[in-house]
């Protein structure tokens, strides 16, 4: 090779698959191989001298690789990794389906054969097409599978290619295939014609999803359900506003609220279904898409090693249906251990979809709203032209036809003896026909005489004018129902739409729950499986301090607050040994959220200053930051000091030193007095003398308001921050009271980390001198029975309903006088009317367990709760507390001053 010119050189790599650091021969192979590194090019000459004819040869190598890499990335990125929009396939898997179309015959194919076959088209070895095959098995829409496919539920993949058969789907027979309308092209080595894509006539690309790693790009189609699909399609062709959510084979709950119509930087967050079966297990029966058990069970081990969780043993009982048992050791809350299966394991996974496919062999970036439009867009075209198609064939039909009749009912075949030369017998049959030249929809030409000339002798004789008749006037009605449906191609698209969620869309129903999800602190949720110590002296917290006091148990990602006597505030992450200051008088793990704890404190201003008293919270801090909670002056220290984790309000006694003619030294003081104020208030005055020692003379209740409480049903999860339903405001005493639809009951305390099941009838504060009325079919009796009971085992989950399998809840009221409404089954023509019964009059309070009263023996066809009769509810009194300002003492001024007394916790 001799050239003044540098020479780039393009391997083809989809018909060499050779590796990329290799130069192939040329053509003669006169040329030696040569394997250089790329990198030995860049901004050099190599030359390879040889002899020829008696002449040095230089050939310069310079920038072969310049643009090898953007030809590799455009290979892969158009032939391997992202789907084509129109018919939603990745090359592999459009050989693979136009190989089954070529196989079939309706019986079941070897996979192994259908691999062999689809290597014909796809130059890339079995493997790459096998493992292509199994997932589009897995999908369970275009391939009917035989044998051992694996399972997406469990990890598990498919046998062997020899084990396994596969056969189209009849829907994908019917949606995927046409091929007059196909557009073909030639394969790798020009031997056969395989569709450059294939005439789809549903959006597979939303049904199925694609995921794909290209070179300098990727694509993430989540997978949709198949009714919506169509049902959006259908508001598409009608003008109407349409949403899509992706729906995953193996359930589980989404929240795609930031799902960004599929776009990039959406994000898709997906949970498994995870159930409290008892108090001390849990029960996985979903998981989230992009993961199976297997990766979700080590993922709890994972975190279960790591201390972020604790649970005895896990059993995988996963067959047809997802069965994860978690069995909790005795004490675990199994409402914080889900929260923590959420934020410490694969229960709870983030997808990024990522909306890219290829059009006009460009990468394009569009979100699933569009893609629809697109594939119903060229649906319609792709019915169009089909329609156009069958239109043109019964023309012919119906042209030959006519021809035909006319043909044998002239009789022109007798004359054929006088004609010896094709050119004659035409011209003589064109004449011929020359009168009936206007009723025909095309012109006659030769192709219609000569298939007019081949038609049998026998057929003429036996031919029927008057079926003939009935053929032409059937072909007639069907190119009339043709056109039509070519006017009204809109209403002809929907009917097809509607057609194939009939044929196909039953057990296709939507499998993923939607629901917002609220969010999982881990520092709420974390196994705290550390213990924290204090060294009050000398001023260190952390957990290595296994010799000095201990503190608390924490969990590495905690905070941890700390107070000191000198009225230093503290926050600083958990460590092994922290230094944070001498004289330590308060530490524990710090929530920063938690607005209910409050802290008394006393604190003399200054070496012999007055003392002064307050009531703060602390929230809202900077993590090891040093904050001043007395007034600021040297030598200020902190005399009392109470941690008070629901705003309890004690009541302690000042005891003030002997000096001077002070006559009153002894008095008490009601921290309950005191408004709660901010960590940087200076607080009240409580005297200035010395004050000798502070006893507590009364523990004491908590003075916050009573907190309120919402549920919110969209995350079904309680809250403080007035989302959803208010349920009350709930003092520390107070609980709620949960009814589900099996009939069971508990009391329980209103924590916000609790999780309600979905047959959830009732939540509402419990009042314990409320009555509860249900109305329940008795499996066993057979009959409806009243009853009326109070809770009596608050804590424990209970059923008020007898246990027989058919028994079953119909209504269940808390209100104090309810009304319920019998209405009654016709019998044998007789409608008896409809009975009201006042529930407090029918049946009186009974225990827990009683049966009830009997309704009636007369069949039931329905029970309805109506309006309540009326009822005055007491009203609950609360004491008002007063409050002192800022500004006034507590107690009467003495004149004489004193020494500093003693500090008492």
């Amino acid at each position: 090779m001799k050239d003044e010119e540098d020479d780039n050189i393009i391997p083809n790599d989809e018909e060499n698959n050779q590796d990329e650091n290799q130069i192939d021969d040329n053509q003669n192979g006169d040329d030696e191989i040569i394997d250089v590194d790329a990198r030995h090019f860049e901004g050099q000459h190599f030359y390879e001298n040889q002899e020829e004819e008696g002449e040095d040869v230089i050939t310069k190598v310079t920038g072969m690789y310049k643009d090898w890499f953007l030809d590799y990335a455009s290979y892969v990125i158009l032939e391997r990794a992202v789907p084509a929009i129109e018919d939603g396939f990745k090359p592999v898997q459009r050989r693979i389906m136009h190989s089954l179309k070529e196989l079939d015959d309706g019986r079941y194919n070897k996979v192994a054969n259908v691999v062999g076959h689809t290597m014909q088209y796809h130059p890339h070895g079995d493997a790459s097409i096998g493992d292509a095959m199994v997932q589009i098995g897995q999908k369970d829409l275009l391939i009917d599978c035989q044998g051992n496919w694996g399972n997406i539920l469990t990890g598990d993949g498919a046998a062997a290619s020899r084990y396994i058969e596969a056969r189209l789907s009849k829907f994908a027979l019917e949606v995927l295939y046409s091929p007059k309308i196909t557009d073909w092209g030639v394969s790798y080595d020009g031997r056969r014609a395989e569709p450059n894509n294939l005439p789809v006539k549903f959006p597979l690309l939303l049904a199925q999803g694609a995921e794909g790693i290209a070179v300098g790009l990727s694509t993430k189609v989540l997978p949709h359900n198949f009714n919506e699909l169509i049902d959006a399609s259908i508001k598409i062709l009608k003008g109407k506003p349409f949403t899509l959510y992706p729906d995953f084979m193996t359930q589980g709950i989404a929240d795609v609220s930031n799902y960004n119509d599929g776009m990039r930087g959406g994000r898709v967050r997906v949970r498994a279904k995870i159930s409290q079966l008892d108090k001390n297990t849990l029960v996985i029966t979903q998981i989230p898409f992009s993961t199976n058990t297997s990766s979700l069970i080590d993922s709890i081990l994972k975190a279960n090693e790591k201390g972020k969780i604790k649970i005895k043993k896990i059993e995988d009982n996963t067959a047809a249906d997802v069965e994860i048992l978690i069995h909790l050791f005795p004490g675990v809350s199994p409402d914080k251990t889900i929260d923590a299966l959420f934020a410490f394991t694969a229960c709870e996974t983030s997808v990024a979809p990522l909306g890219c496919v290829i059009e006009d062999n460009k990468p394009l970036f569009i979100g699933v709203s569009q893609m629809l439009k697109i594939s119903t867009e060229r649906t319609v075209d792709l019915l169009r032209q089909e329609l156009e198609i069958q239109l043109e064939e019964l023309k012919n039909k119906w042209h030959f036809s006519t021809l035909e009749k006319i043909f044998i009912r002239e009789e022109m075949y007798i004359d054929f003896k006088l004609y010896g030369d094709r050119e004659s017998l035409y011209k003589y049959l064109y004449d011929r026909f020359e009168p009936f030249k206007k009723s025909f929809v095309r012109e006659i030409n030769d192709d219609d005489l000569q298939r007019l000339t081949q038609i049998p002798m026998i057929r003429i004789t036996r031919f029927d004018s008057d079926k003939a008749d009935d053929l032409i006037a059937k072909l007639e009605d069907e190119m009339k129902e043709v056109e039509h449906n070519l006017e009204h191609l809109t209403d002809f698209a929907i009917a097809y739409f509607t057609k194939l969620k009939e044929k196909y869309g039953k057990g296709r129903e939507r499998q993923t729950e939607l629901r917002v999800f609220d969010n999982v602190e881990a520092t709420k949720v974390v196994l705290r499986n550390t213990k924290l110590y204090v060294n009050r002296e000398e001023g260190f917290v952390g957990t290595s301090l296994k010799k000095d006091e201990y503190v608390g148990d924490c969990s590495d990602i905690d905070d941890v607050i700390v107070f000191l006597r000198d009225g230093t505030l503290m926050i600083t992450k958990v460590d092994a040994k922290t230094f944070i200051g001498k004289d330590i008088i308060h530490a524990a793990v710090f929530d920063k959220n938690d607005k209910r704890t409050i802290y008394n404190m006393m604190y003399r201003d200054g070496k012999s200053g007055p003392s002064y008293i307050k009531r703060f919270n602390v929230t809202g801090v900077t993590r090891d930051k040093a904050y001043d909670l007395t007034n600021g002056t040297n030598g200020s220290q902190v005399v009392y000091f109470s941690h008070n984790p629901n705003g309890e309000a004690e009541v302690v006694t000042i005891l003030l030193r002997q000096v001077g003619t002070i006559k009153k030294l002894k008095f008490d003081i009601d921290f309950a007095n005191l408004a709660i104020k901010g960590r940087g208030s200076k607080g009240n005055l409580v005297t200035k003398y010395p004050i000798k020692k502070i006893e507590l003379k009364e523990k004491g209740i908590s003075t916050l308001l009573p907190r309120k409480v919402w549920f919110d049903d969209t995350v079904k999860r309680l809250n403080v921050d007035a989302r959803g339903e208010l349920l009350g405001e709930f003092k520390p005493s107070d609980k709620i009271l949960v009814i589900s639809q099996s009939g069971k009951l508990k009391v329980i305390i209103p924590e916000l980390s609790t999780h309600f099941d979905e047959d959830m009838i009732v939540l509402e504060k419990w009042k314990p001198k409320k009555p509860i009325s249900a109305i329940y079919y008795d499996g066993e009796k057979e009959r409806y029975f009243l009853k009326r009971f109070l809770v009596e085992n608050e804590g424990k989950e209970e059923s008020f309903i007898t246990d027989h399998p058919n028994s079953q809840l119909e209504i269940v009221s808390t209100d104090y006088r309810p009304v319920a409404q019998l209405v009654f089954a016709k019998v044998k023509g007789v409608q008896k009317d409809d009975l009201h019964i006042d529930v407090e009059d029918f049946i009186a309070v009974k225990g827990f367990k009683a049966l009830g009263n009997q309704l009636t023996t007369d069949k039931l066809k329905q029970v309805n709760l109506l309006d309540p009769l009326p009822y005055e509810e007491p009203v609950e009194e609360v004491p008002e507390r007063p409050e002192i300002s800022e500004d006034d003492p507590v107690e009467t001024e003495l004149d004489d001053d004193g020494q500093i007394g003693l500090v008492l916790e």
